[in-house]
């Protein structure tokens, strides 16, 4: 999951960056980012929550006690109801997508309307493509097959990449949506089918309207409203933050979805592949009520999160503008466009543990097929979050609405680890809060160096605008390297048990490798 990831966040770099290059970072990219206001909402309140969190743990819980047929029986029924649902919401969606772009961007003019509404219209039938494969994803995660969804996510970045490059000569910002459409096809529906074939999965035609009300479709239906609004309140934070932006003028609500765009590449490195890879584990466990396992297998996923992720905000408050230059200064994007990305950046980046953690923590409440408790704290952290978006934006301009979206980060993590370990009797908590002390020692020391040798880097080699990003390549690629090694050092020095676990599954890998060699020769 890991590798997919890292491929599609690199690839996401090379998006960012041709975007960037042929429209900087100004009117159209705001209409850009518009434009996928309303696809994105209507997959975060259907498709983004429902698919995976609410259908994996039944789905499973048939694979588990050998009733493959019955489980493929309850994919097919669910596949065909949501799609007739999700057809019909496009259809929706496209009739009124000018009134629906109003709303969702009350600062803009009459003409910032009129061209965002046709890219809405291009993007809108790319979710379905998105929750049929998200469905198959589900079925893939379930029996431990994790290709589909780690390069689902590589093909869509490669058809956005195209329609910069290629279709933004003929049709301008409209070919990255074009591309983004293709991407979806390719990457999240055929790619997906072709695995799920290979698996052993069927799509059952024969019965479907009888087997509507089958008692596994059932228990996906009851899950489905609460498991859609608690995962998909987390991602309405990119949403809200465009509706503050919009009435801001040119260049916030782009700076703001740049800068998110790279906080969440730690996110998805490590979180979003962890929480991937752990929730069938935990699914499994709690189906089985073996909750002494689960409790440990949360609490190593809360705390490998951690390990990984607190570092990760360190080092990316300090190395803001530099990654900014690195990935966007070229063509259009300039250096005073790259100072108000940057600046959203470092307020987004004090986040990053939080949002992280709780990519574990809900899968958790889900994995107990729990679905109430997570829509309750998300509610109304929304809620609060909407409130703070209007205050901080008064205070800090469009910063204000970054750093009011980690705070809310912080308050829905907290409130969420909370109850799961009042739900499930405790957590080792003892052991998270010593391993995140550690944590935050050694993520402080490799942050204080990072600064250092960014400033030390600046002095001597000036800031020649010409060799913008060639010197953030030498800072980034200094910084990390040297701060990484102090920390990975002091993770050794205090003996803390995530680097101990990592060393030892390493040192299994060669061995395997060595025993697997000798037995071939």
């Amino acid at each position: 999951m890991m590798t997919g990831i890292l491929l599609s966040r690199i690839l996401g770099f090379v998006r960012d960056r041709v975007i960037a290059h042929q429209f900087g970072q100004g009117r159209e990219t705001d209409i850009y980012n518009a434009a996928f206001t309303i696809p994105d909402l209507l997959f975060f309140l259907i498709a983004g929550g429902a698919l995976s969190s609410a259908f994996i743990p039944v789905f499973t819980e048939y694979i588990s006690t050998n009733r493959e047929k019955e489980a493929w029986r309850i994919f097919s029924v669910v596949c065909a109801v949501m799609a007739v649902v999700i057809t019909a919401f496009i259809i929706v969606c496209e009739i009124f997508a000018k009134t629906l772009v109003i709303w969702t961007n009350p600062g803009y003019d009459a003409a910032k309307v009129a061209a965002t509404v046709p890219l809405t219209r291009i993007l809108l039938p790319a979710q379905l493509c998105f929750f049929l494969g998200g469905l198959m994803m589900g079925t893939l995660q379930a029996k431990n097959v994790f290709a589909g969804p780690a390069f689902g996510p590589v093909i869509y970045n490669l058809g956005i990449i195209f329609g910069g490059i290629v279709l933004a000569q003929r049709f301008g910002v409209a070919g990255l949506c074009w591309g983004a459409l293709v991407g979806a096809i390719v990457g999240n529906l055929a790619l997906q089918w072709y695995l799920v074939r290979k698996s052993g999965g069927v799509f059952t035609r024969r019965g479907l309207l009888k087997h509507w009300r089958h008692p596994g479709a059932i228990k996906v239906w009851k899950l489905m409203l609460p498991v859609i609004l608690g995962l998909a309140l987390p991602q309405l934070s990119t949403i809200i933050n465009k509706f503050f932006a919009s009435s801001m003028g040119d260049g916030p609500q782009s700076a703001l979805m740049n800068a998110n765009r790279l906080m969440q590449v730690p996110i998805a490195l490590f979180a979003q592949a962890t929480g991937i890879a752990i929730f069938p584990t935990l699914s499994a466990q709690a189906a089985n009520k073996r909750f002494d396992e689960m409790r440990s297998t949360l609490s190593f996923g809360i705390r490998s999160i951690l390990f990984l992720t607190i570092p990760s905000s360190f080092l990316m408050v300090v190395l803001a503008l530099p990654i900014v230059q690195l990935i966007l200064h070229t063509g259009k994007f300039h250096q005073e466009q790259a100072l108000m990305a940057a600046a959203a950046l470092i307020w987004y980046s004090v986040g990053i543990f939080a949002w992280s953690a709780h990519a574990v923590i809900a899968r958790g409440f889900y994995a107990l097929q729990d679905s109430v408790t997570p829509v309750v704290v998300g509610t109304i952290v929304t809620f609060i979050f909407i409130g703070m978006n209007r205050l901080m934006a008064h205070y800090m301009n469009f910063r204000g609405l970054a750093f009011a979206t980690s705070i809310a980060a912080a308050i829905h993590m907290s409130t969420m680890l909370w109850l799961l370990r009042g739900r499930l009797r405790g957590i080792d908590g003892r052991r998270i809060l010593g391993s995140t002390t550690k944590i935050v020692v050694a993520s402080a020391a490799a942050g204080g160096l990072c600064w250092i040798l960014r400033k030390m880097i600046e002095s001597h080699s000036g800031r020649l605008a010409h060799a913008v990003s060639a010197q953030a390549l030498v800072i980034v690629v200094v910084c990390l390297s040297a701060s990484g090694a102090l920390y990975v050092g002091l993770a050794f020095a205090m003996r803390m048990e995530e680097v101990a676990v990592l060393q030892r599954f390493i040192k299994r890998r060669g061995t395997r490798r060595r025993t697997d060699t000798a037995t071939e020769g």
